[in-house]
């Protein structure tokens, strides 16, 4: 099937399926082969079902003004971008870890003894666990692989707002 010929709601809804998928295998990959996710893969997973969430709002409104579209590409663009910032310090972290490394208490712990502010501060500045690799595919680790995940997902929403649609098409 050509994506050019998709409609928006088609495209929004298969953008739902690929995030669906993602945090699917990531929870895969926890339970059947004990890879236990870090606080950053925590928020890594909250950004996926944050773009999943506006992807699947874009495809079951699917509106037929441009404006409307283009309304939820920029949005999910941005949902995306948050994505691709808490990957890329992932990432980052990886590839400069920290010359003592330590671990953050569970996210659960975090959450019941600091304030929202300190426990996103605390997660973002990474630890010793954020650092480690424990899973890799065609040399890329998994914060790599949502990294590349959120910058196609976020340009195919950009795509599927912004291109020009034949006459009567969603």
């Amino acid at each position: 099937m050509n994506p050019f010929r998709w409609t928006f709601r088609s495209q929004c809804l298969a953008g739902f399926a690929a995030c669906a998928a993602l945090i699917g295998f990531a929870i895969y990959s926890q339970f059947a082969w004990g890879l236990d996710p870090c606080p950053m893969c925590i928020f890594q997973r909250l950004a996926f079902a944050a773009l999943g969430l506006v992807f699947l709002v874009a495809g079951l409104h699917a509106p037929r003004a441009a404006g409307a579209r283009n309304v939820y590409g920029v949005l999910g663009f941005l949902v995306a971008g948050v994505g691709m910032g808490l990957a890329g310090r992932h990432v980052w972290l990886q590839l400069n870890p920290p010359e003592v490394p330590g671990c953050l208490p569970p996210l659960s712990f975090m959450r019941e003894t600091m304030s929202t502010t300190n426990v996103i501060r605390r997660v973002l500045t990474g630890s010793g666990d954020c650092s480690a690799v424990d899973w890799s595919f065609l040399g890329l680790s998994m914060p790599a692989w949502s990294l590349v995940w959120f910058v196609v997902l976020g340009l195919f929403f950009l795509f599927a707002a912004f291109r020009k649609r034949a006459r009567g098409q969603r």
